[in-house]
């Protein structure tokens, strides 16, 4: 027994150590990469770029090779991109859990966005579906540049015409991450309650919207100032925060879409029917190895004990997805709220504003409006 006893003393003192020698890894910044030259004879593209872990200050416009495109690839030139809250988490390398895969020290990928919207410059030989002049949207590493090179196959698509590019680089990874918490992970009918807490965010809006086009009364969660926002997107309830505290009223729901986190997993469970759900998307959290993935977790571990449904997951970004929310677009069912734009020679002020966290609906970089010399709005 003392033996036992002694080998669990020393497996979790070693453990300990372990998990600290890790977390001193994790949160280690390394200076700055250097910069690597484009060749001489190599074209030429403004794209942004990160080279370490920190604030704003690390992003850089920097002077990258214009992408070339394989036989499957279509070749973009990028009229607007945007910003989501996963720029500036890697732009920060935060929580420090996430550099297990985004790098340690530095980050592996210093290309900077995701989403994107523009023209077709070129197609490879075997592209069926794309051709030059096309007007097209989509998700891909590194949107905040000149250019993009992305596969036919993959998160691309036509642009609905009454869609401005602005609007429609609003779209992926803010609709995406809506849609399938409501339909994939909230199982969401039509007739159903559905709360979105946090309604007037990148996410948010769009959840208002993709809710009301599957026919749910549909309640949002936000500020005084976005009350009015809300109540224009369709929402059928809209409840200020700042006066009334959702998890203290009577009104229960099939489903919660939680974008914020800004109430306890326990509080956010009382406003659920039996056997209803709770879809968690964001969080806050102070903690800087896991920062809201501490929620993640908390859910995971109440889960068994409890008869309502805490669900956690990644969106997927895919073509089939994107082509849906085209169309709902396409038939006046969605818009992108645009809460400012910024030239691309300011995206990591964007940034920065956006991780301040009160921004109403998305924030725009404007790509060719900058190059061209066209003034921002």
């Amino acid at each position: 027994m003392r033996l036992l006893k002694r080998i669990l003393v020393v497996t979790a003192a070693l453990s300990a150590v372990a998990l600290v020698t890790l977390a001193v890894a994790l949160s280690h910044d390394s200076p700055c990469s250097t910069v690597t030259p484009a060749s001489d004879g190599a074209t030429r593209m403004k794209a942004a770029s990160q080279r370490c872990y920190g604030s704003a200050k690390v992003l850089e416009l920097q002077d990258m090779p214009k992408p070339t495109i394989q036989d499957d690839e279509v070749l973009v030139e990028v009229v607007a991109a945007a910003v989501n809250p996963l720029d500036w988490h890697y732009m920060r390398g935060k929580p420090y859990f996430m550099r297990l895969s985004s790098g340690i020290g530095l980050p592996n990928d210093t290309r900077v966005g995701v989403d994107f919207a523009g023209t077709v410059e070129a197609v490879g030989k075997s592209v069926t579906r794309f051709k030059p002049g096309d007007a097209v949207f989509g998700a891909k590493g590194g949107a905040i540049a000149q250019y993009v090179n992305v596969r036919e196959s993959r998160s691309i698509v036509l642009k609905p015409a009454n869609l401005t590019f602005e609007q429609a680089a609003a779209i992926p990874v803010a609709a995406i991450t809506a849609l399938q918490g409501l339909r994939d992970h909230g199982h969401l009918q039509a007739g159903q309650k559905v709360l979105i807490n946090g309604a007037s965010g990148g996410v948010g809006t769009f959840a208002v919207q993709i809710a009301k086009s599957f026919g749910a009364e549909v309640t949002g969660v936000c500020s005084t100032r976005n009350v009015d926002l809300v109540k224009s997107l369709g929402a059928d309830h809209v409840i200020d925060y700042t006066r009334q505290n959702f998890t203290e009223l009577a009104e229960r729901y099939d489903l919660v879409l939680d974008n914020v986190g800004s109430q306890s997993l326990l509080a956010t469970k009382r406003v659920l029917k039996p056997h209803g759900t709770l879809v968690i998307v964001g969080g806050q959290s102070s903690d800087p190895m896991f920062g809201p993935l501490m929620r993640t977790f908390g859910a995971v571990l109440l889960s068994p004990f409890v008869g309502e449904n805490l669900v956690m997951y990644l969106a997927e970004i895919n073509q089939a997805d994107l082509t849906l929310l085209a169309d709902l677009a396409r038939d006046g069912k969605m818009t992108s709220v645009i809460d400012r734009k910024y030239p691309l020679q300011e995206f990591a002020t964007a940034i920065d504003y956006l991780e301040a966290g009160r921004a109403r609906g998305k924030v725009i970089i404007d790509i060719r409006g900058d190059i061209r010399g066209h003034s921002s709005q």
